[in-house]
């Protein structure tokens, strides 16, 4: 290229008388052509018409075509604009529906996890209340025969005792006077009665009390029967105590019974939470599921549109490059016209001759 400027440079400053004599030369051979020089200017002037006419109608639709182009572009953007914002309102519709299937999933596993600690803590509840009526039932056993030995030696003292007092004696039999006491205590506990009558009776009360004693008092010390009624009394006091035991095996298994019944009423009130919440999951991922689907397709969609704007992008820059080509052309035969004419070019004009093949 520099050699190229150095060369115009220098037809520019020695040889411009060069450039007249040649001039003048190819108008002589055009005066030796034998058409009349004004019907061979009538035929290039047609000729330049023709090709202007053509220029001017090919360019007419080059710009009807980048007009057509350019709305069209501006149709697809505004398009790929509206579907772009739909694929970004589903793909944030989606990530608001994914954060609640989150949510709930971790509300469910909660719950989930809750109802397993309460029905493990049910299960050993049920295991307390099996154990502690086991030792009921065992219990029951032991204080039933400590019951059915108290009535043996029961009836052993009876049987010892004797049924008649003795005939040196004027006395009541210890049953009889048993009986009387069990009268009057009644009688004083359910009846109404005046100062004195009931003072009467609470005196009988006493003495028939004070009867017994002294009676059971003489029979127990005889050598046989003293035995028998220690024996008694210990068997009473086993008895007692395993009857004590029972009732508070029994009180211990309901309580633990209450314990898992109220653990239980907790899980199926927890299981209903859960099974709402597993609901509310699905429901949230099929929805999400759904948005992501929407999402995609509108995504696809733009991609589609970017291909179409590619392709009419393509075209335009194509139009815009033949019109920019077409206007370089014409503008450098507008310069190479002059050039023949003898006027002076500037290096761009020269560059332009150049790049359009002039030269």
């Amino acid at each position: 290229m520099d050699e190229f400027v150095e060369e115009i440079q220098q037809i520019d400053s020695q040889e411009e008388q060069q450039q007249i004599e040649e001039t003048v030369a190819l108008a002589e051979q055009e005066a030796q052509v034998e058409v009349p020089a004004e019907e061979t200017v009538v035929e290039t002037q047609s000729e330049d018409v023709e090709s202007e006419d053509t220029g001017e109608i090919s360019e007419s639709a080059d710009e009807e075509d980048e007009v057509q182009t350019s709305e069209n572009l501006e149709d697809i953007e505004q398009k790929r604009s509206i579907m772009n914002n739909d694929a970004e309102r589903h793909r944030r519709l989606r990530d608001e529906l994914n954060a609640q299937t989150k949510e709930w999933k971790s509300k469910r596993d909660a719950l989930n996890s809750k109802v397993r600690e309460l029905v493990n803590e049910a299960g050993k509840c049920r295991e307390e209340r099996d154990s502690f009526n086991q030792k009921v039932r065992e219990t029951k056993v032991l204080r039933d025969e400590w019951n059915q030995k108290v009535s043996a030696l029961k009836d052993q003292i009876s049987a010892l005792r004797p049924e008649r007092p003795s005939e040196d004696k004027n006395e009541v039999p210890v049953k009889q006077l048993k009986k009387q006491l069990q009268d009057l205590e009644y009688t004083q506990q359910t009846k109404s009665l005046g100062k004195d009558k009931e003072n009467e009776i609470v005196k009988q009360i006493s003495v028939i009390a004070r009867q017994i004693d002294e009676r059971e008092k003489t029979f127990e010390q005889s050598g046989e029967i003293k035995e028998v009624i220690q024996q008694l009394k210990e068997a009473k006091v086993e008895a007692e105590a395993a009857h004590r035991q029972v009732s508070e095996h029994a009180e211990a298994a309901q309580s633990s019974h209450d314990k898992m019944m109220k653990l239980y009423e907790e899980v199926d009130s927890l299981r209903k939470e859960a099974d709402a919440a597993q609901a509310k999951f699905i429901e949230c991922k099929q929805a999400a599921d759904e948005e992501h689907k929407k999402h995609i397709e509108q995504i696809k969609s733009v991609h589609e549109i970017d291909k179409d704007a590619s392709v009419l992008r393509n075209k335009k820059s194509a139009t815009k490059k033949k019109k920019v080509d077409t206007e370089s052309k014409k503008e450098a035969k507008e310069i190479f016209e002059r050039f023949k004419a003898g006027e002076k070019l500037s290096t761009d004009n020269l560059m332009a001759l150049q790049k359009s093949g002039y030269l």
